[in-house]
């Protein structure tokens, strides 16, 4: 028996808000949408073009305050070929939520407040 990633999930209060975040900053773009028949729910699935992983971005119709990160001690994780450029890129954005110097990394935030590290190619 062999597992393997298919996607992670995070829910979202702006859905568009949140694709335009993704597809502007992670060049991330929309794979599928599932509608739910009652409108309780919209599931939007984003890739990258290059591996089967996606992300998972779900609207509640019925949610309306922000979602309880806890201490934000989980995210998501990217490595870019092109690392300068990136960082220019969410710093124009204005993004950047943290930076680790030292180990060569920085992490940017997303409009519901979700941590997405970003990591050099060649580490």
């Amino acid at each position: 028996m062999k597992f393997t990633f298919n996607h992670n999930n995070i829910n979202v209060l702006d859905l568009e808000k949140s694709i335009d975040f993704y597809k502007k900053n992670l060049g991330l773009v929309e794979m599928k949408r599932i509608h739910a028949e009652d409108g309780s729910f919209i599931l939007v699935f984003l890739g990258d073009g290059i591996t089967g992983h996606s992300l998972e971005l779900t609207w509640l119709r019925d949610w309306s305050t922000p979602y309880n990160l806890g201490d934000n001690e989980f995210h998501l994780a990217f490595h870019v070929d092109d690392f300068e450029e990136a960082y220019s890129l969410h710093k124009n954005n204005q993004c950047i939520c943290y930076e680790n110097k030292a180990m060569g990394i920085y992490f940017i935030s997303d409009p519901d407040g979700y941590w997405i590290e970003i990591i050099p190619a060649n580490r």
